[in-house]
C-alpha cells in the first residue's frame, strides 16, 4: 500500500510538472509576442515614412524650400530641372561677384599699366613723371598732389632680372608685383633709408647667379610696377624732378656695363586713365593678367575661384549670352559691394577713435590683409576697400615709423554721419602743430572716378607748407578749410571747391608722422556742415 501510494504521488508530481512548463512557455511565448508586436507599434509611430526609423529632419530636404533668389523644388531630395537652372544661375553670378571682389588688386594693376602705356611708356626705359605734380586731369585711384611722382613698369619675362637705381635723396618708393603684393621698398623705407641704391628684381623662378652690391628681391610675377614719390622742396616740384630725370636708371642686369638712357614723359596736365573697369570688361582685364602671368602667380584656391567663371591661363575667355549676362549683373554688384565697405563701415575699431567718423587709411592694418595677425585668415574686405580706392602696397603702411614715411585717414563723412554732398558747404579745423615733421595734406576726391575732384581749381587740394603764405591761420593757431561750391566770403585761401549734384570724399595726410600721431593725442575736426 506504501508503494501504491508512493506511485500516486509520484504521479502526481510529474503532471504537475509537465502543467507548469507549459504554462511557462505559454507566458514567455505570450511576453515574446507582446514585445514584438509593441517594438513594431512603437517603430510605427516614430519612424519617419519611407524609412524603418527616424530620420534626423536635419539632414532632409524639404519638397520646397522658400529662398531670396526663389523657391526651390525638390522630389524626394533631387532638385527638379527648373531649380537645377535657378542654382547655377545663382552660383555662377556668386563666383562672378567673388572674381570682381578678389580680382581688384591684379585689374587695378592692369589699369595703371594700360594709362602708362597710354602715354608712350612702353618699354623699361620709358618712365612716367609728374614734373608740375598730378593734377585733377589724372584719373588715378586717390593720388595727390604734393609729391613727385615716378611711375614705370617692368616686365622680367622680356627683359630678365632688371636693376633699379635709386638716387639719393628720393622720397618712399616701391615695387608691387601683378597682384599689387609687395616685392620690396626703396628710398627712406627701403635698405638704401634714402641714401641710394642699385636694386635688383629678380623673375619668379630665378636660379641664376646673383651678383653682389645690390638690394636684391625676387617677384611672383612677370610684369611689376614701380613707383617713387619725391618730396616738395619750398613748396616745389623742381628739385625731386630733376633729381629722378638725373638720377633714375632702369635696365636689364645683362645690359648693367651698357644700360641704355632713360625716357621721361611727363604726365602733368595730361587726361588719362588709369582705373579697372567697373562692368563686364572687368573679367575681359582680368583674365588678360592671368593669361599673361606665371600661373604660380596665383593659388589653386584663386586659380580655381577665377576658372569657375571661364578664365583660365592658356585658355580664351569666351562666355556664352548667358554667362555674360550673369556677369554682367555680378560685376555691378561687386562695383557696389566695394562702394559700401567704404561709406558703411562696420568694424568701429578702423575708425581714429569712437568719436570720430575719421577712418583710418590702411583697414585692417596688415600689408598682407591678415586679419588678426593670420588668426582670422585673409582680410578679404580690407584688401577689397584698398584696392578699390587707392594704390600701392608696402609694409610701411602698417609699420609705425615716427619722423618717416606718411600716414593717412579718411574723411567721407560729415560730423553727422552723413555722406558729403557737393552743393553744401563744410568747414574743417585743423588743429594748430599737425603731427608731421614735413607737411600736412587735405585732397577732395570724386566719389565715382576716385580721383582727384575735377573743378575750376586744377589741384583740389591744401598743404600747409605749400600753401604756407597765403592760408588763414585762427588765433589759436589752427586754420579752417572750407568745401563748397562757392567760397566764403574772405576765405576764398582756405577754400577747396566742389560741384552741386555730385558727391566727394576727401584723404588727409602726414608725411613723417610725428609720435603724437601714433598715441592718438592730435585728431582732425569733424567735417562741418555750414549751411
Amino acid at each position: 500500500m506504501r508503494n501504491a501510494g508512493l506511485g500516486t504521488h509520484l504521479y502526481t508530481k510529474v503532471k504537475l510538472m509537465k502543467l507548469t512548463r507549459k504554462i511557462f512557455i505559454v507566458v514567455a511565448f505570450t511576453a515574446f509576442a507582446s514585445s514584438v508586436l509593441g517594438f513594431a507599434a512603437i517603430r510605427k509611430n516614430q519612424s519617419t515614412p519611407g524609412y524603418n526609423n527616424k530620420i534626423p529632419e536635419s539632414i532632409m530636404t524639404p519638397d520646397k524650400v522658400k529662398t531670396r533668389i526663389g523657391t526651390l523644388e525638390f522630389f524626394d531630395g533631387i532638385p527638379t530641372k527648373e531649380t537645377a537652372a535657378l542654382v547655377y544661375d545663382n552660383l555662377d553670378f556668386m563666383r562672378g561677384v567673388e572674381s570682381f571682389l578678389n580680382g581688384i588688386p591684379m585689374t587695378s594693376v592692369e589699369g595703371l599699366r594700360r594709362g602708362m602705356e597710354s602715354l608712350g611708356a612702353t618699354k623699361y626705359n620709358q618712365a612716367v613723371i609728374f614734373d608740375q605734380l598730378m593734377d585733377s586731369n589724372s584719373l588715378f585711384l586717390t593720388g595727390n598732389t604734393d609729391t613727385v611722382y615716378l611711375s614705370a613698369f617692368i616686365d622680367l619675362e622680356k627683359s630678365g632680372p632688371m636693376v633699379i637705381e635709386v638716387p639719393s635723396g628720393s622720397g618712399p618708393g616701391t615695387v608691387n608685383d601683378a597682384f599689387f603684393r609687395f616685392v620690396i621698398d626703396m628710398g627712406p623705407p627701403g635698405p638704401d633709408r634714402g641714401k641710394g641704391g642699385k636694386y635688383l628684381i629678380l623673375p619668379p623662378g630665378y636660379e641664376g647667379d646673383v651678383p653682389e652690391g645690390y638690394f636684391t628681391a625676387k617677384s611672383t610675377s612677370w610684369v611689376n610696377w614701380v613707383i617713387l614719390r619725391g618730396f616738395l622742396v619750398d613748396g616745389k616740384p623742381d628739385f625731386s624732378s630733376k633729381l629722378f630725370r638725373e638720377g633714375l636708371k632702369i635696365y636689364p642686369l645683362k645690359m648693367a656695363s651698357n644700360p641704355p638712357a632713360m625716357e621721361f614723359i611727363n604726365a602733368s596736365g595730361k587726361a588719362f586713365n588709369t582705373i579697372h573697369a567697373n562692368n563686364y570688361e572687368f573679367f575681359e582685364e582680368l583674365h588678360t593678367v592671368l593669361d599673361r602671368e606665371p600661373v604660380e602667380m596665383l593659388d589653386p584656391e584663386l586659380r580655381g575661384l577665377f576658372a569657375s567663371i571661364g578664365i583660365q591661363k592658356g585658355k580664351p575667355f569666351a562666355p556664352d549670352d548667358r554667362m555674360k549676362k550673369l556677369l554682367t549683373e555680378a560685376a555691378a554688384v561687386g562695383n557696389a559691394t566695394a562702394r559700401v565697405l567704404l561709406w558703411y563701415e562696420r568694424d568701429k575699431s578702423e575708425f581714429l577713435n569712437e568719436n570720430t567718423y575719421w577712418k583710418r587709411g590702411f583697414i585692417g592694418n596688415s600689408y598682407e590683409y591678415l586679419r588678426d595677425e593670420g588668426m582670422g585668415g585673409r582680410h578679404l574686405d580690407a584688401r577689397t576697400h584698398f584696392y578699390y580706392f587707392a594704390t600701392v602696397n608696402t609694409p610701411a603702411m602698417a609699420m609705425k615709423l615716427v619722423d618717416k614715411g606718411s600716414k593717412y585717414a579718411w574723411g567721407y563723412l560729415d560730423a553727422n554721419g552723413n555722406y558729403l554732398d557737393g552743393g553744401k558747404t563744410y568747414k574743417l579745423n585743423i588743429p594748430k602743430n599737425p603731427p608731421a615733421k614735413k607737411f600736412i595734406s587735405i585732397v577732395a576726391y570724386d566719389p565715382q572716378t576716385r580721383s582727384e575732384l575735377q573743378t575750376s581749381q586744377p589741384f583740389p587740394s591744401k598743404n600747409n607748407v605749400r600753401d604756407k603764405d597765403t592760408l588763414i591761420y585762427n588765433d589759436d593757431g589752427s586754420f579752417d578749410i572750407y568745401f563748397g561750391p562757392e567760397a566764403p566770403a574772405g576765405k576764398e585761401a582756405n577754400w577747396i571747391q566742389t560741384v552741386p549734384g555730385k558727391g566727394w570724399f576727401s584723404l588727409l595726410r602726414l608725411y613723417s608722422p610725428t609720435e603724437e600721431w601714433y598715441e592718438g593725442k592730435w585728431l582732425p575736426g569733424e567735417i562741418e556742415i555750414v549751411n
